[in-house]
């Protein structure tokens, strides 16, 4: 599998505390991505979870991909991990939030912060990418899925695609840089967003790194409007 080059695994290692930087603002950002909850949403639907599942959000944040996940799901039991104390500050005082367990830590070793499961399912929005070692990270999530449980990541991914890839580039550029300059003044955060973008596997290229950590039944689909081939979900079981 490839390996991000030096300086973007650095950028990585810095990424929870870019993200207290700009956690005050982060949910002002994304609600300016037209379908930016909806797809949230989604991927949390296509886990097709049972309606009492026990459930892990990882790489939570401020919380949007867990209300997805209580929303869809509200009879579950779900635990929220992040690295980010100012993400995670703001998502316990989310309303809707209140039933979930949060967890700060890191999501390269979750059973170490004390999210040992074994969970029905588990979703990791935005945040495989970030992982200094994904294949490790995705060794470590295994077993913490029950036989037959269900992973999901909601993530980026451009590069099996000119269209999607120049979309991506784009909208970086045009809009979502400079946005992150009025909003986040000072934080590289946002050019960090599309560096690693741009460096993340393929559809194709993800799944067989999905396959090689010991995970079955891989799948991908995408979402619609200006994110359709740009973002997707991705779904794998562990075997039963």
């Amino acid at each position: 599998m490839t390996r991000p080059p030096p300086s973007l695994r650095a950028q990585k290692q810095a990424v929870p505390h870019a993200f207290d930087r700009v956690a005050a603002r982060y949910d002002l950002l994304t609600g300016m991505n037209p379908g930016y909850h909806k797809h949230l949403g989604r991927s949390a639907e296509r886990m097709r979870m049972p309606e009492d599942a026990d459930l892990l959000d990882l790489c939570c944040g401020t919380g949007l991909s867990t209300l997805a996940l209580v929303r869809t799901y509200p009879r579950a039991r779900i635990t929220g991990l992040d690295a980010s104390v100012g993400m995670l500050d703001l998502a316990r005082k989310k309303r809707e939030l209140t039933g979930v367990r949060f967890l700060q830590g890191d999501a390269m070793d979750p059973a170490a912060y004390g999210a040992s499961g074994p969970f029905d399912g588990i979703l990791m929005a935005y945040g495989i990418r970030n992982m200094p070692d994904p294949d490790l990270c995705l060794r470590r999530l295994l077993p913490l899925l029950k036989p037959g449980g269900v992973v999901c990541f909601h993530e980026y991914s451009v590069r099996d695609s000119l269209r999607a890839h120049l979309m991506w580039n784009a909208v970086c550029l045009g809009i979502i840089i400079p946005a992150g300059l009025v909003t986040s003044p000072g934080s590289n955060i946002y050019r960090y967003l599309r560096r690693s973008v741009n460096a993340f596997d393929g559809t194709a290229a993800f799944q067989r790194r999905l396959q090689a950590a010991g995970f079955c039944d891989t799948q991908s689909a995408t979402m619609d409007g200006w994110q359709e081939g740009i973002v997707h979900t991705f779904l794998a079981r562990r075997p039963a």
